[in-house]
């Protein structure tokens, strides 16, 4: 069984890198992409993903309160911070709402995809 796998971001140069990562990502599949913290939420509620890719800086709400909106509801999904900023300044907020860690745009790959999502499955 496949890591059901939701994209948000508004950027869609990035949206379109992140699902050629999970598609080369042995048992990872992408179930659907969202561009709005908001939109995020409701179709993490609606396809009830394994893992969430989350921007940080998003129209509407930003990725740190959709994060807290979609961890708080039953049975939530891992959730994953990504952004352009450094790891060391990002990585206690993503802490903070709950994410599971964050992971710089720059050197988000197939490896850090599942290194990070075995982390987050172990605990």
């Amino acid at each position: 069984m496949s890591v059901r796998v939701l994209i948000v971001d508004d950027q869609e140069p990035f949206r379109l890198a992140a699902r050629m990562v999970v598609d080369v990502t042995d048992g990872f599949e992408v179930v659907g992409e969202a561009e709005t913290g908001e939109d995020g939420v409701a179709m993490a509620a609606d396809l009830a993903p394994d893992l969430v890719l989350m921007d940080v800086n998003l129209p509407g709400i930003d990725g740190l309160e959709a994060t807290r909106r979609i961890l708080g509801a039953d049975g939530p999904p891992v959730v994953l911070l990504l952004s352009t900023y450094e790891e060391e300044e990002y990585a206690p907020r993503a802490a903070e709402c709950g994410a599971a860690s964050y992971i710089p745009k720059a050197v988000f790959g197939p490896d850090r995809l599942e290194a990070a999502w075995a982390d987050a499955s172990r605990s």
